[in-house]
């Protein structure tokens, strides 16, 4: 029987599963697109459009930068949560806008608060 090796995009979604905590319904959220779709990409039936990979690969660099520091519940909490870091908006916003250079700047911080 032969395996059909995970698409880049599906090893995205899983990690930010595993690393965020976030679902499907999440995915579709940041990414404006419905669950169903979401699902599709993560079993390879279809892929993103350009701009929403760049969405997706942008969440999952943040992802990974958050895992340093809270787990996957504690990432997606911090994720939707309004942050004074960010003044006063959500990161998923940010993300969605594609403004995510000031979540990245507000991780920093974070990290910098972190070692002092």
């Amino acid at each position: 029987m032969r395996t059909i090796a995970a698409s880049p995009v599906s090893k995205t979604i899983d990690d930010l599963r595993e690393r965020g905590g976030l679902t499907g319904v999440d995915v579709a959220n940041v990414a404006d697109v419905s669950k169903a779709t979401v699902s599709r990409w993560a079993t390879g039936k279809a892929a993103p459009q350009p701009r929403t990979q760049l969405v997706l690969s942008d969440l999952r660099y943040v992802v990974d930068c958050l895992s340093e520091f809270y787990t996957p519940e504690e990432t997606r909490t911090w994720l939707y949560s309004r942050n004074a870091l960010l003044n006063g908006e959500r990161a998923m916003d940010l993300i969605y806008q594609q403004r995510t250079e000031e979540v990245l700047t507000a991780i920093e911080r974070l990290a910098a608060s972190a070692y002092l």
